[in-house]
């Protein structure tokens, strides 16, 4: 198995064995000084509470100016935490999430950095639920929601500048259905309901998570106040036609297209194989297997309307609705591990690489690709490290990428401004 396609999936691997480590450690601990562990997290299930997690700003005289990283778990290797996803809000912030430093929001002066500060202390009035943030979006409403693998942390702006206590903390709920049937599997929560790999919002409203144990979706239109969010398991539908049988396990991206057609992909991972491409016409449930590894991480939707699919092993799938073909090849581009990709305003195309040598940079970079001709870009060229897990663009038209080693820098076309300490 090469090992720089499995790279993000180890390095995953290998925090929750230190988790899990530092959890046996303190097990003693915990239940002296947190009997009540339990009943918190079952009225997480049904209620939802403000944070205050830790937040590390500066004052006016000595803003932060760039990310500052934090050490909750010394014992996790640098190489294994990412800045690996970000948007830019309506009200123009930009926010950042990392694999092990939490949340970084820069507001276009200083950043501030929220996190969850302790895996021993959890509360939920003190704490984010974990500092590694595995997705993030923005809804209509100027909410946002964050997939950690400790279930959502969903921001909701009070003032101009975020404050923790903005901050809501929400378990996925058990969801056990009867009268199973080959399209309606018999199903009780478990602990992976709440690794959130992915969130979207469809043209109605709704909300849709996808989880290492299936997709939820969610309806602000239902909030209750007193209970807090409700999620309904996608596949528990009668109406629904899936007559492959697909799980929908750890689904890492979902893009909803031009006709409305919900669109989803998974990793060919060790302990799962991928479904391929999937899509729901709002009715059934079809695959799509353009190539024979059934991997692929992300989709994007085009300007033009077409859609991009990345898989790791063989590159670009675009689809204009009726076929496939493998765009990174017609462009030039064979034999690349690919881990991230992006369309900018102007219809070019970014696609960040997988680094091989995860300590010095190794092989690695980011293509540019304007229509025409291909430029790389590396470390070289002001990259922080040549591994790119996240590409974003904000409104003025510069380009974001967030790297290894909780890299971050900004591309105005012309220069790479450097914003990791």
């Amino acid at each position: 198995m090469d090992k720089s396609v499995f790279d993000r999936t180890v390095g995953n691997d290998k925090r929750m064995k230190k988790l899990q480590q530092a959890a046996k450690i303190f097990k003693g601990q915990m239940i002296k000084r947190q009997s009540t562990i339990s009943t918190l997290f079952l009225l997480l299930t049904i209620i939802y509470s403000s944070c205050n997690g830790q937040v590390n700003t500066y004052p006016t005289k000595d803003k932060q100016l760039k990310i500052i990283t934090n050490n909750f778990l010394p014992e996790l290797a640098e190489e294994y935490k990412y800045v690996q996803c970000g948007l830019q809000d309506t009200k123009g912030n930009m926010w950042f999430g990392t694999a092990g430093n939490g949340i970084y929001v820069y507001d276009g002066d200083s950043f501030v950095n929220f996190t969850h500060k302790s895996f021993i202390n959890f509360s939920l009035k003190e704490d984010l639920n974990h500092n590694d943030i595995l997705c993030c979006k923005e809804d209509i409403h100027g909410n946002i929601w964050f997939g950690t693998r400790r279930g959502l942390i969903r921001y909701t702006p009070s003032k101009e500048k975020p404050e923790a206590k903005d901050f809501t903390l929400i378990l996925i709920p058990a969801n056990t259905i009867n009268n199973s049937s080959p399209n309606r599997l018999p199903y009780t929560l478990q602990s992976g309901d709440n690794f959130v790999w992915s969130i979207m919002q469809d043209k109605s409203g709704k909300i849709w998570f996808g989880t290492s144990r299936g997709i939820y979706v969610h309806n602000p239109s239902t909030d209750n106040d007193s209970i807090g969010p409700l999620f309904k398991r996608f596949l528990d539908q009668d109406s629904l036609t899936n007559n492959q049988h697909l799980q929908l396990l750890n689904v890492t991206s979902m893009q909803e297209d031009r006709n409305g057609n919900i669109w989803f992909v998974s990793p060919n991972w060790t302990a799962n194989k991928g479904e391929g491409i999937v899509r729901y016409d709002g009715k059934s449930l079809v695959t799509f297997t353009p190539d024979s590894t059934y991997s692929f991480r992300s989709i994007i939707g085009r300007n033009n309307g077409d859609l991009l699919f990345l898989s790791p092993f063989n590159g670009v799938y675009s689809y204009d609705g009726k076929t496939f073909s493998n765009l990174t090849e017609n462009i030039g581009i064979k034999n690349d591990t690919l881990m991230s990709i992006m369309e900018d305003k102007n219809g070019n195309l970014w696609l960040g690489h997988i680094s091989e040598n995860v300590k010095n940079g190794g092989e690695g970079g980011l293509w540019y690709y304007d229509g025409k001709s291909l430029k790389l870009f590396t470390i070289n060229d002001g990259l922080p490290h040549n591994h790119v897990m996240c590409i974003v663009s904000d409104k003025e038209g510069n380009i974001w990428f967030g790297t290894r080693n909780t890299g971050l820098c900004r591309y105005d076309g012309k220069t790479i401004t450097n914003y990791s300490d």
